[in-house]
């Protein structure tokens, strides 16, 4: 039986939607010159790093959301859409809606199903699931990612990075395709979608599909959409630097602290790492190895002192 093709992005005939999409991810892209946050952390242990995301993600969701409605200019250079504001539901799908109020009447532009990934989490990758229905997606609902930091790696102000922006229905409708067709399953690969969904629900209940077999957990996962562009963009986010150092190697060095038993057995694992990452470039190989001798002595000496 030939596999059915490949889906492919909505075309937006509504000119003013479609003219409004064009301008929205230009402004999403441009999020990392413009956001700004009050929110400071300081004296956190690196055992504790890697659940900053839970704890601060919904903050910095917020402040993303926040940053767009200061720059509205970029999104909306012409006044036409001077009635609509951008406002985070996190209870809905999408969680970020553009809306104006007339009465109790509420109007829907746009909405993004927004994101946040710490970037120096242990999966190396978002983790969070996307299950959301084709149907319950707007053809111009967009999905983002926004992968985040802190300034010094360790503490300071949080920093966004440049962001990934798809299309919800055609992620949606990606995830279900390679589900479906794509990957090498012996078990039912079949998805049960919920009755009735439709753009803009009241809140999440009854819009994810179901897949009929399972086991793995893994329908939704964000690295298994089967979208080659988001793979490339979880390659390149751990490329960056944090600090002067990719974001991968700070992410090995805290998973290779936190899951050792003491600081000798963490610096054998990182100089190993060391040999294998940095040969290839001697300045730059001496210079983390100097960083993560200071990292493991502050974090040993935290330790003791706990």
């Amino acid at each position: 039986m030939a596999k059915p093709p490949s889906p492919t992005r909505p075309n937006l005939k509504d000119e003013r939607k479609a003219a409004l999409d064009l301008l929205l991810r230009d402004a999403i892209r441009a999020l990392p010159a413009y956001f700004t946050t009050e929110t400071f952390i300081e004296g956190i242990d690196a055992a504790d790093l890697f659940a900053l995301n839970s704890s601060l993600g919904g903050t910095i969701e917020n402040q993303v959301v926040e940053t767009l409605n200061a720059i509205r200019k970029v999104w909306d250079p012409d006044g036409e859409w001077t009635e609509y504001r951008f406002e985070r539901r996190s209870q809905s799908f999408p969680d970020v809606r553009l809306v104006a109020r007339k009465g109790e009447k509420i109007e829907t532009a746009v909405g993004i199903e927004l994101k946040g990934w710490y970037l120096l989490s242990k999966e190396s990758e978002p983790s969070f699931r996307y299950t959301v229905t084709p149907a319950a997606c707007a053809e111009n609902d967009l999905l983002v990612i926004v992968p985040w930091r802190l300034k010094n790696a360790l503490s300071g102000r949080p920093m966004i990075h440049p962001p990934f922006i798809e299309s919800a229905r055609y992620a949606a409708e990606a995830r279900n395709h390679w589900w479906r067709h794509i990957r090498d399953a012996k078990t039912d690969t079949g998805i049960q979608p919920p009755a009735n969904a439709n753009p803009y629900p009241n809140s999440k209940s009854g819009i994810n599909d179901q897949p009929k077999s399972d086991k793995g957990g893994n329908f939704g996962r964000v690295a298994r959409l089967g979208l080659a562009e988001l793979d490339q963009f979880i390659i390149r986010s751990i490329e960056e630097p944090v600090a002067g150092i990719a974001a991968k190697n700070w992410i090995a060095f805290f998973k290779t602290f936190t899951d050792s038993r003491d600081a000798d057995q963490a610096w054998e694992k990182i100089r190993s790492l060391l040999d294998r990452r940095m040969a290839a470039r001697e300045s730059e190989s001496e210079r983390v190895e100097a960083l993560m001798r200071e990292l493991i002595d502050t974090l040993s000496e935290t330790r003791k002192n706990h």
